[in-house]
């Protein structure tokens, strides 16, 4: 299967939109700091997914996928610190952490199903 096919890919390309849009408010003395961070946090899940569907081994796709699950847990982090900060409101971060639940969840399968390969 072809990585693009990947909903899992899918959906952390639409996390990586939604991180784009919510960090367009953030004050432009941060464009170097965490808006920064954030999006290069982002862009770094479909990245890693892409990077291991493409290895030769279930283990190096796995150690890829691992990366990007940290990537998750990354950006959830500096989304709350952003919080922190003022630069989005509880009712922003809801809803981005949502759809980073959902790729969480999607992740954990496709590492599993790797693990059986």
């Amino acid at each position: 299967m072809e990585y693009r096919d990947l909903d899992v890919w899918k959906f952390s390309r639409e996390l990586v939109n939604s991180t784009y849009e919510l960090t367009k408010s953030f004050p432009k003395e941060e464009l170097y700091g965490l808006t920064n961070q954030i999006r290069r946090c982002a862009v770094s899940i479909p990245s890693n997914i892409a990077e291991g569907c493409g290895r030769r081994t279930s283990k190096d796709t796995i150690q890829f996928l691992y990366i990007s699950r940290g990537s998750l847990y990354e950006l959830e982090t500096q989304l709350f610190l952003a919080l922190d900060q003022d630069f989005i409101n509880k009712s922003q971060l809801n809803e981005i952490n949502t759809q980073i639940e959902s790729c969480k969840k999607l992740l954990n399968g496709f590492i599993k199903y790797y693990k059986k390969l």
